[in-house]
């Protein structure tokens, strides 16, 4: 199937899910999911029960704006806003201060295991370590490709700010993973 036909299936699903029909919003769920839910892992520090709680909600919230849904995106662009946008309540809820960074000290021991670029499941754990909004910022640029002034709007800071956490979560995650600075 050509992405120009499956975007027509999309809209058609879109349509019909936001007129209630479910198995519509079950295949745009099987399409999505994998993308939301990636985003939403990194973002809740690469836990997977979290994640996955986060991942419903966003998809819940989904099928309850869908009504709304005024197709000037496309319904990818606006589920994966959506779910990012669950994602930073969560941290938020969790009383996350939008500048609050961890001093050097206060890191895990790395080990002697030294860094290797295929070790993605470390790569990973170094990434749920960093506070919460330090790795979200580096989630959403360095993973997800904002821009700082989108993350700036997003997380409520200046993208000053969004540059300085970025910077200080590249240097803690150095220091996790066992780089010098």
């Amino acid at each position: 199937m050509s992405p120009a036909s499956t975007r027509a299936n999309d809209s058609d699903d879109v349509r019909a899910a936001a007129a209630g029909d479910r198995h519509a919003f079950q295949r745009l769920y099987q399409l999505h999911v994998g993308r939301v839910h990636g985003a939403v892992y990194r973002l809740a520090g690469y836990d997977h029960a979290r994640a996955e709680d986060l991942t419903q909600d966003a998809f819940i919230r989904a099928w309850q704006k869908l009504p709304g849904f005024r197709h000037e995106s496309a319904f990818g662009t606006w589920l994966y806003r959506l779910a990012v946008n669950v994602a930073l309540m969560d941290i938020r809820a969790r009383g996350a201060d939008p500048v609050s960074m961890l001093d050097d000290e206060h890191l895990p021991d790395t080990g002697e295991t030294p860094f290797c670029a295929a070790e993605r499941e470390e790569l990973e754990r170094a990434i749920g370590q960093l506070p919460p909004r330090a790795r979200a910022v580096l989630v959403l640029h360095d993973i997800e490709g904002w821009r700082h002034e989108d993350i700036g709007s997003e997380l409520g800071m200046a993208v000053g700010t969004s540059k300085a956490q970025l910077h200080r979560a590249r240097g803690l995650l150095r220091k996790v993973l066992g780089e010098s600075s």
